[in-house]
C-alpha cells in the first residue's frame, strides 16, 4: 500500500476477467533478498504510479515477486509458436507472468508483466529464472527503441533476487517488470487454432479487436480486417527496425505482437558495418532471422496468423465462401511487401532529408536509397554513422563522410544524384536540411560492445554506474554531446566479427 493508504497500482484486469480458460492463474516464486536495481520513473508516471513509493522496500518486494500487490491477478498466458520455422503447439509463459493491467494517464490499457519470476506450468523443464545481465539488457534496448520512436515494450523495473541462476556459470538472479500494450502474440492465436478450440479462438480474436482495434468490434468482416491492421502495424514496425539497423534475432511467431510493439530483447543487436546478411544470434545457424530477411519473416508470420483466423471467417460466412475467404486473406499477405516498402521509403526519404511525396518519385527515390546502402556495404561503412555524416554533407561539410567511404568517385557520383534530388524540392537552407536529417538519423545507438561492458559491470561487480551512463546516452540519441562521444564510436572490427548474442535462458 501507498503511505496514504491507497494501493500502489490501480489494476483493471480484462485478460483475467474476459478470457477464462486461456491462462493458468499462478504466483511468482519468492526470493531471498529483493533489491531494486532499476526503476523507470518516467514510465511509472505515465502509468499513473508513484515512483517514490515504488522505490521503497515494499516496491522491491513487489518487483521481485515476493509480494503480490492488491488488485493483481497474476497468470501465465498460453501460447504456441513457430520457432525457427518448426511448430511447437505449447510454449506459454515459461518464466513470465502477467501481473495485471493498468489504464495509463492517456487512457491506454497497459500490461505489467514479470519475466524471470519462476517456473509455471509452461516451463518445459526450464528453471523459470532470469539473470541480472539479460534483464538490464531489456532496459537498455527497450529504452533506446523508445527514444528512437519505435513501438516497443518497455522495462518498468528490474529487481535482483539475491539468489544465483545457473547458466554456463552461476549468475546473479533478477526479475524484470515489463510494460506492453498487450502480450497478445501470433502464437497466442496459434495455441487455440492448433487445438481446434474455435470458441476460445473467437473469444480471443474479439478480445484482441476490442483492445487494439475497437472500431472493428462487432463489425462484419472484422477478422480479416484485424489481419489487415496487424499487417499494417508490422510493416511499419519492421521498416523502422530496418532504418536503424536493428536485428531482432528471434522473430518466432510467439515474438510477433498483435499490437505492433517490439517484444523480447534476447538475441537482438544493432548492426554496425552495413551488411544485409548480418546475424548475431548464437542460435540462428542458418541466418533465418538475418537483418535483410526480417521483412520476409514478418510476412511469413502474418501468413501463420491468417491461418488461425480463416476458420472464424469461414464459420461466419459459410463453407461456400471458403475459397473467396482464402483469396481475400491471401491478398492481405501478398500486399504486405508493398506496405513494408512504402513504410521503408517514407523513413528513408526522411533520413535522406527529402520531403515525403507518396506516388511521386517513388522508384527513383527507392533506387537512390538502395544505391546509398550499396555504397555503405561495399565500403564497410558503419550504418549509423554513414547516415549521420550524410547530414554533415547536407550542411556543406563532406569531409566526415569522405573519411568513412574510401571509394571517392562512387561517393561523388551518388552525392551528385542526391543533391539534384534535393534541389528538385522547395528550396531549403543547407543547415535546415541537415538539422532535419539529424532529427531522424541517430548519433547514439546501443553499440553492442558498450552494452556488454555495462552488463558485465552490473553482473560481475554489482556496479550499475556504466549501465546508468549508457542508459542516459541512449535516451538522447540525436544530440551530439561530448560526454556521449564514447557511445557513438563503433567497436573495433575484430570485436564485431566475433560478437554473438544469446537468449538468456
Amino acid at each position: 500500500m501507498h503511505p496514504s493508504g491507497s494501493p500502489l497500482f490501480r489494476f483493471d484486469n480484462s485478460y483475467a476477467r474476459d478470457l477464462p480458460g486461456l491462462y493458468v492463474p499462478w504466483k511468482p516464486a519468492e526470493v531471498p533478498s529483493p533489491r531494486l536495481l532499476f526503476l523507470n520513473a518516467p514510465l511509472a508516471e505515465e502509468l499513473g504510479l508513484d515512483p517514490a513509493a515504488l522505490r521503497s522496500d515494499a516496491g522491491a518486494a513487489i518487483f521481485a515477486g515476493n509480494t503480490v500487490p492488491d488488485g493483481a491477478e497474476p497468470l501465465a498466458q498460453a501460447y504456441a509458436g513457430h520457432q525457427f520455422g518448426g511448430f511447437s503447439p505449447q510454449l506459454g509463459d515459461g518464466r513470465a507472468l502477467l501481473l495485471g493491467e493498468v489504464v495509463d494517464r492517456q487512457g491506454q490499457r497497459r500490461d505489467i508483466a514479470f519475466k524471470g519470476s519462476g517456473r509455471t506450468p509452461f516451463s518445459r523443464g526450464g528453471d523459470g529464472k532470469a539473470a541480472v545481465g539479460p534483464m538490464l539488457r531489456e532496459v537498455l534496448i527497450g529504452e533506446a527503441m523508445h527514444a528512437l520512436g519505435i513501438p516497443t515494450t518497455r522495462a518498468l523495473a528490474v529487481a535482483s533476487t539475491g539468489e544465483p541462476v545457473v547458466r554456463e556459470k552461476l549468475l546473479p538472479g533478477a526479475v524484470l517488470a515489463r510494460v506492453a500494450a498487450s502480450h497478445l502474440r501470433v502464437g497466442t492465436f496459434q495455441f487455440f487454432a492448433a487445438r481446434g478450440e474455435q470458441a476460445k479462438l473467437r473469444q480471443l480474436a474479439d478480445y484482441a479487436i476490442a483492445r487494439h482495434d475497437p472500431d472493428l468490434a462487432g463489425a462484419p468482416g472484422r477478422y480479416l480486417a484485424l489481419l489487415q491492421r496487424v499487417a499494417q502495424r508490422q510493416a511499419a514496425l519492421v521498416a523502422q527496425w530496418m532504418n536503424v539497423g536493428f536485428i531482432h534475432g528471434v522473430m518466432n511467431t510467439d515474438n510477433m505482437t498483435i499490437s505492433g510493439e517490439t517484444i523480447d530483447y534476447g538475441p537482438c543487436a544493432f548492426m554496425e558495418a552495413y551488411d544485409p546478411r548480418a546475424v548475431f544470434s548464437s542460435i540462428d545457424h542458418q541466418g533465418r532471422y538475418a537483418y535483410g530477411n526480417q521483412p520476409l519473416i514478418a510476412r511469413w508470420n502474418l501468413a501463420r496468423f491468417a491461418e488461425t483466423l480463416l476458420p472464424l471467417v469461414v464459420e461466419d460466412e459459410g463453407e461456400a465462401a471458403a475459397e473467396r475467404v482464402v483469396a481475400e486473406a491471401t491478398a492481405v499477405i501478398d500486399a504486405f511487401p508493398g506496405l513494408f516498402e512504402a513504410a521503408l521509403l517514407r523513413g528513408q526519404r526522411a533520413k535522406l532529408g527529402l520531403a515525403d511525396a507518396p506516388g511521386e518519385e517513388d522508384a527513383a527515390d527507392a533506387a537512390l536509397a538502395n544505391d546509398w546502402l550499396v555504397l555503405l556495404h561495399a565500403n564497410g561503412v558503419d550504418f549509423t554513422l554513414g547516415w549521420r555524416r550524410l547530414a554533415d554533407a547536407a550542411a556543406g561539410d563532406e569531409r566526415p563522410l569522405q573519411a568513412l567511404i574510401a571509394d571517392t568517385p562512387a561517393l561523388q557520383q551518388w552525392l551528385a544524384r542526391w543533391r539534384a534530388r534535393c534541389a528538385s524540392e522547395a528550396p531549403l537552407a543547407p543547415e535546415q536540411r541537415a538539422q532535419r536529417m539529424r532529427g531522424v538519423n541517430p548519433w547514439i545507438i546501443p553499440r553492442n560492445h558498450r552494452v556488454e561492458e555495462a552488463l558485465a559491470a552490473a553482473s560481475e561487480s554489482d556496479d550499475l554506474a556504466p549501465f546508468e551512463r549508457l542508459l542516459s546516452a541512449l535516451r538522447d540519441p540525436y544530440e551530439e554531446k561530448p560526454e556521449h562521444e564514447p557511445y557513438a564510436q563503433p567497436a573495433p572490427a575484430a570485436v564485431t566479427a566475433c560478437y554473438q548474442t544469446f537468449c538468456g535462458t
